[in-house]
């Protein structure tokens, strides 16, 4: 839990929750994680009372789960649902895309280079920072869906990372060479092109096939995902 930084002393428990939903989706929290109330609020600086608030609705979210025994643990998810979200991830986030090459604006796309120049630095780096390589990753594909200008598609985005935000980044942070060998940061690339030059289609192609690589090596792997 080192990786926590403390929180301000103002509507606490919406601040844990947000900080909480940062671990997940950036894979900072892996899958079977178990979670102790007490660790985590010393972590944050506050008290039980906000963190169990936070993780109360993290349950809901389906991004935590209660074991019979009343732990607090990142879920473990099946090959079958994993394959599932996969899906469902390429129809959504591929829409996204297609809609960010249209819809981006100056600034946007700016932002959307800036991400992509620093994974892909990242990815090809004798020794790569495996950790700000995740960050990075999630940033680019955030920037990207944030210039679709439809906030509630960003919204529906990020349920999706909370369930496979710490199996995707799990496998990026375990393997060092999976960085350059993976080839997400040609997909990312070919996606920058695309929304630069409004091509909506090609956008959509690309992220579809970064998510589709990445979910065959998790798959292939065999010791991430249950069952």
């Amino acid at each position: 839990m080192h990786s926590i930084q403390p929180v301000d002393r103002d509507t606490l428990g919406d601040r844990a929750y947000r900080r909480l939903r940062e671990l997940l989706m950036s894979g900072q929290l892996k899958p079977g994680e178990r979670l102790s109330l007490r660790s985590v609020a010393d972590a944050l600086g506050v008290s039980i009372m906000p963190v169990r608030g936070a993780v109360s609705r993290l349950v809901a979210d389906h991004a935590l789960e209660v074991t019979p025994s009343r732990a607090i643990r990142v879920p473990l998810t099946t090959v079958a649902q994993f394959r599932q979200i996969t899906e469902i991830r390429i129809e959504i986030e591929g829409f996204a895309a297609a809609r960010a090459a249209h819809a981006r604006s100056p600034g946007e796309l700016e932002a959307i280079a800036v991400c992509e120049a620093g994974f892909r630095e990242e990815s090809v780096a004798a020794r790569p920072d495996l950790a700000r390589a995740v960050q990075l990753n999630m940033n680019f594909h955030f920037a990207v869906y944030r210039a679709s200008a439809m906030p509630m598609l960003v919204e529906i985005v990020e349920q999706l990372w909370l369930r496979v935000g710490p199996i995707i980044n799990l496998e990026t942070r375990d393997d060092p060479g999976r960085l350059a060998a993976g080839g997400a940061y040609r997909r990312h690339g070919e996606a920058l092109e695309a929304i630069r030059r409004g091509d909506g289609e090609a956008a959509r192609a690309a992220i579809a096939a970064d998510i589709e690589g990445a979910a065959a090596f998790i798959i292939a792997r065999g010791d991430i995902l249950a069952g």
